[in-house]
């Protein structure tokens, strides 16, 4: 199945959850977070769910991160360009919904990529490989080839991994990815995990 059906496929799916459902399986998507060996590092990358695509609500996450007093950063997409700034989340930090329904920091302190230890990732699908898709627009992509080669992506999904994903040269796989009933590793021979 090439991109653009798989992009379909999990909107559609996605599109079935009903609240309830979501709210239940992304409390168990940030129960399963608490196996990982990722609790050590300092600065973590979240982003803020865009609630009218059904993605996984990272509210719960937040909660964990705050309560081990871990330092938050959240993007902020810049359509015009396809770059993401990262913006360090602190209690003053104001967040107002953009006209693409993501809600993102109005402004604040600009946190380079290079420091960042963990970066919890948005997806559409992935695959056994850790291959991700995400809406096309290659935000992620970039992003997470400008971080540091000890920086782990883990990728937060309702759904079980695809076979295989055709990928293309930019793609940037996954480190982990979780689900409500599982954790998927992939690139064997990380040092934080």
């Amino acid at each position: 199945m090439d991109k653009k059906a798989l992009r379909e496929k999990y909107k559609a799916l996605r599109e079935a959850i009903s609240e309830d459902e979501l709210e239940e399986m992304s409390l168990a998507i940030s129960n399963n977070a608490l196996k990982l060996h990722i609790w050590e590092a300092t600065n973590y990358h979240i982003f803020l769910p865009i609630t009218s695509k059904a993605e996984v609500n990272t509210e719960y996450l937040l909660h964990i991160l705050q309560g081990k007093d871990k330092t938050i950063i959240i993007p902020k997409a810049h359509f015009e360009t396809g770059e993401m700034t990262h913006i360090l989340l602190q209690e003053n930090t104001v967040l107002k919904k953009s006209k693409h329904g993501i809600t993102e920091p109005e402004n604040g302190i600009e946190i380079p990529p290079q420091i960042i230890d963990v970066v919890f990732v948005p997806l559409l699908a992935y695959d056994k490989k850790g291959h991700r898709i995400g809406y096309g627009k290659g935000f992620y992509d970039r992003f997470l080839s400008a971080c540091k080669p000890s920086c782990v992506f883990v990728g937060l999904s309702f759904f079980e991994p695809e076979e295989l994903i055709e990928k293309s040269t930019f793609d940037v796989p996954l480190h982990y990815s979780i689900t409500p009933s599982k954790i998927f590793k992939f690139n064997e021979g990380l040092g934080i995990a």
